[in-house]
């Protein structure tokens, strides 16, 4: 699991800069202290200074230090006592002195040894969510918000299920792809059907829930995507050359791509060469992907190489959606 760089970086910079007022908020804490107790800033200097009276007593010469290191301890303990009551007499609270991290865990670094704390992990979610935002509607785009409202409960001519059934399916199998990412059986979804039938609307969803549970997503169209490897490939620009190859690093090192609308580029040689290369490294790599199109797996084998479409019909859970346009049926309440 890892976030992209970009995310990772405004999250880190979140968590310093909170640690600065932090620091900042007790720094002046301890300044109206000092200026109403001036007792307690010589008691405070006094216990720094037994800190290097122990490590003198330690280091002396020809002398057992235990002794000499004891008094101090007693002695810094005594002050500490003083120090407490006296802030407590004065209405402060007890620790009111003390430098306290918000995540005792990591001491505020966002870094348990190597692993990323859950407080850091936290700030690289909302950044994501944010990331996510600016290309999919999340205010209101959740699985609790979904409605089959906009779906019949009458048969459909040439299907088994109702649309209703048929979304009810879906739904819950989104649901639990995204709920139980990474565990549940399926890996790879392939959401296809007309336009307005929901099948962005359940991509957001995903996104969202899946970079909640603290993965790496990343979504963007088929002409967005292809675009940037075709950038990456024949930019003469050194600088636009570079940020093509992040924004590709991104697509394949994600723990989730989401793949919106494939089948609205313009399928050139370069392309289908692209597209191979997405799919076939995210599926060697054992990253998951969600892909939404127009097309069913008929105009899929029509449109792309033998294999493509192989590894789309073998490697993803294809998903039919059907129904009435539920952007027309919200137009016509208007």
């Amino acid at each position: 699991m890892g976030y992209e760089a970009s995310v990772l970086s405004r999250a880190t910079r979140r968590l310093e800069e909170q640690r600065r007022r932090r620091t900042e908020e007790q720094a002046r804490r301890q300044a109206e202290i000092y200026d109403q107790l001036p007792r307690a800033a010589e008691i405070d200097k006094e216990l720094k200074g037994t800190v290097y009276q122990i490590i003198a007593a330690a280091l002396r010469d020809g002398q057992d230090p235990a002794p000499s290191i004891q008094i101090i301890k007693d002695h810094n303990l005594s002050l500490q006592a003083e120090r407490t009551r006296l802030l407590l007499e004065h209405g402060f609270p007890a620790d009111a002195l003390d430098q306290r991290p918000a995540c005792p865990r990591c001491n505020d670094t966002g870094w348990v040894g190597t692993q990323m704390c859950s407080c850091l992990k936290g700030l690289c979610t909302e950044e994501q969510i944010k990331e996510l935002s600016k290309l999919l509607d999340l205010g209101g785009q959740s699985f609790d918000t979904f409605s089959m409202d906009y779906y019949s409960p009458l048969p459909w001519p040439g299907e088994p299920l109702s649309p209703r059934e048929n979304m009810e399916f879906i739904f819950d199998l989104c649901s639990n792809y995204a709920r139980k990412f990474g565990r549940f059986k399926l890996r790879n979804l392939f959401l296809s059907g007309p336009p307005g039938l929901g099948k962005t609307f359940l991509s957001a969803c995903i996104a969202r829930t899946v970079s909640e549970n603290g993965f790496s997503v990343v979504y963007d169209t088929a002409v967005n995507i292809f675009a940037q490897f075709e950038e990456q490939k024949f930019a003469r620009d050194r600088l636009d050359a570079e940020e093509a190859r992040d924004e590709t690093k991104r697509y394949l090192g994600c723990d989730l791509l989401i793949l919106d609308d494939l089948g609205s580029e313009l399928t050139t040689p370069f392309v289908q060469s692209a597209l191979y290369t997405l799919v076939n490294a995210r599926l060697m790599a054992g990253r998951q992907t969600v892909i939404s199109s127009n097309l069913n797996m008929t105009q899929v084998r029509q449109r792309y190489t033998p294999q493509i479409s192989s590894r789309l019909e073998g490697e993803y859970r294809v998903l039919p959606f059907y129904g009435e346009d539920i952007r027309l049926q919200r137009k016509e309440q208007l």
